[in-house]
């Protein structure tokens, strides 16, 4: 997870100096400074400083892994990598809340983006109780 962690921050810092650079260039050969395109980078700056910083918070939990390990080999790897749920259809549904929520919110539809985000709630709810209830209960 060190990996990731260093990846996700690398990125930050180049989205954080590409949206100083952006902003001072708009400033001085427009007549003002751009805020959409600056504010996008700096807002792809705080997200990955935000998966950064969870990678980093997750490598100190768990036990290291091959891909952290320099000598590692490639048997290091084998095994069982973990659950995969192989027939959820939760992730669609909060997909399509998600997008109904950015249309109703672009639109100015504010009750019909609060409709678009109890189903994203719903939905995530759904997701997570997926193998705590009905016919799927272990």
């Amino acid at each position: 997870m060190k990996i990731e962690a260093r990846i996700f921050e690398a990125i930050a810092v180049f989205f954080l100096v590409m949206g100083v650079i952006y902003t001072v260039s708009t400033h001085f050969y427009y007549t003002g400074i751009e805020w959409a395109g600056a504010m996008c980078l700096y807002f792809s700056a705080a997200l990955s400083i935000l998966a950064g910083s969870y990678f980093r918070f997750v490598a100190r939990r768990v036990e290291i892994r091959p891909e952290d390990y320099e000598e590692a080999e490639i048997e290091d790897g084998a095994g069982e990598l973990g659950f995969f749920s192989p027939h959820s259809w939760w992730p669609i549904m909060v997909a399509i809340g998600a997008s109904l929520f950015a249309i109703g919110f672009a639109t100015g539809n504010f009750w019909f983006a609060i409709g678009a985000a109890v189903m994203i709630l719903a939905s995530a709810s759904g997701l997570v109780m997926e193998y705590y209830v009905g016919p799927e209960k272990h």
